[in-house]
């Protein structure tokens, strides 16, 4: 009983912090202030911020039961969103390619120590940084590609039972999936991930069992320590730039799960002929048909 009042509460809470946060934002956004910055860190990863989009969640849900337009704007939105960074990003793994030749050609065959990028100015690093920069281009194809391949229907499926049922059923099974499974772990992930994240970007360093007067008091000594250290002496030092890239995927797979349980809700209540409404699926074209074509 004490946890359902403590959930009520703090949904009924929602409706203040975000309302305060959004007629007040120079107490989070404005960084030339130290503390600003200790509260942007302190909500990004608190029950405050939690409830605030949980609350919007069974909110915009709600009016989506009775309105289901505004539903499928929102699955559009998403996995518009889902699709544009994905195909964006997806190029990175032609970069990955290219400039794997080029340091194999530049270490092996001109046997240079360097590469230089650029004009005029250069950017140059050692071979080896180089080398391991390329991990970079993969977490980027990893975490911002995922949702988009997800949309796309490109990830691999173990499926045991899910062929097998009907059409409600498997729409079912997308809902309590998204909701049992998908939110949950990205919930959780963004819980740890934005506390790590922000270790390595300030110091003092901040804790997710800090409270906000804590981080505040810490503020006084806040200063910008971003992580520039190599596994390596002259390896790759952006490695901070994966625990940004952490987080981002984390939030790309919760509006995901919120577009999936959406869309799957409303092909489940409009019926089989909606499966798929308005899905931006990648076309490569069909060889069959192009070669039937070209006989005709």
């Amino acid at each position: 009983m004490d946890a359902i009042l403590w959930i009520i509460q703090n949904i009924g809470l929602a409706f203040y912090n975000f309302g305060y946060a959004v007629t007040h934002p120079s107490l989070w956004l404005d960084w030339s202030d130290k503390q600003a910055i200790m509260r942007f860190v302190y909500y990004g990863g608190s029950i405050e911020f939690f409830f605030v989009v949980f609350t919007a969640f069974l909110v915009l849900t709600l009016v989506g039961f009775f309105y289901r337009p505004l539903l499928w704007r929102v699955v559009r939105l998403f996995e518009g969103i889902a699709n544009t960074v994905g195909r964006f990003f997806a190029w990175a793994g032609l970069f990955m390619v290219i400039q794997q030749i080029v340091i194999v050609f530049m270490q092996r065959i001109f046997l240079s120590a360097e590469i230089s990028l650029g004009f005029g100015r250069a950017f140059t690093f050692d071979v080896s940084w180089w080398g391991e920069e390329l991990k970079f281009y993969n977490a980027l194809v990893v975490c911002l590609c995922a949702t988009y391949t997800f949309v796309q229907g490109g990830h691999v499926r173990v499926d045991l039972v899910y062929s097998a049922v009907s059409f409600r059923a498997k729409k079912i099974i997308d809902m309590i999936g998204s909701l049992i499974f998908m939110m949950p772990a990205a919930v959780l992930v963004w819980m740890y991930g934005w506390y790590f994240m922000w270790r390595h970007l300030i110091v003092p360093k901040p804790s997710a069992s800090d409270s906000l007067e804590r981080l505040l008091a810490k503020s006084r000594a806040l200063r910008w320590n971003v992580e520039t250290i190599g596994f390596s002496p002259n390896g790759f030092n952006g490695y901070f730039l994966f625990k940004v890239l952490l987080v981002t995927f984390t939030a790309m797979v919760f509006l995901q799960a919120i577009a999936f349980f959406y869309r799957s809700y409303l092909e489940l209540v409009e019926g089989p002929f909606s499966e798929n409404k308005d899905l931006d699926k990648d076309d490569l074209g069909d060889p069959d048909a192009k070669l039937v074509a070209d006989i005709h």
